[in-house]
């Protein structure tokens, strides 16, 4: 049985600690892929079984610690929330994002994979994957400004 609220912009903590009891119904992806439909539309879920991942642990980062999150992305992707409903975050095609509105009232899960710093003017940014698909943003991903 799904939960945690994945089409509705999702809830890491109740979906990781609801992993923890639920292995078995863990997929990839690819295996249910966004498909960009209307959030009235039902959440599809297929009970077939194609485990694939399995979460053995989590741990918060502590909120508006950008030093904190940085430690945590070197050892694993993390979860974030955006507000996707910004202008700036749905019209992403390249660059650095540096809206502080998009980070304001999230509603949308997304995941830090990395960060790095733009050569030009020392500019730390994230590198986060959006669930959107490859023809959002830059094949599917963003850089959002390390402004905090």
């Amino acid at each position: 049985m799904p939960c945690c609220a994945g089409c509705n912009g999702g809830d890491y903590d109740a979906s990781f600690s609801w992993a923890g009891n639920n292995t078995a119904s863990l997929i990839f992806e690819s295996d249910y892929a966004y498909t960009g439909t209307s959030s009235d539309d039902a959440c599809q879920y297929d009970s077939k079984p194609k485990t694939k991942v399995q979460v053995a642990s989590y741990t918060d980062v502590p909120a508006n610690n950008p030093a904190a999150l940085k430690l945590a992305v070197a050892q694993q992707p993390v979860g974030i929330g955006v507000d996707a409903g910004e202008l700036p975050f749905q019209t992403y095609n390249g660059g650095i994002l540096d809206s502080p509105a998009c980070l304001k009232s999230p509603n949308h899960a997304i995941t830090i994979v990395g960060y790095g710093v733009r050569d030009t003017d020392n500019l730390e940014y994230w590198i986060v994957r959006n669930s959107w698909g490859a023809s959002w943003g830059e094949g599917g991903y963003i850089k959002i400004a390390n402004t905090q």
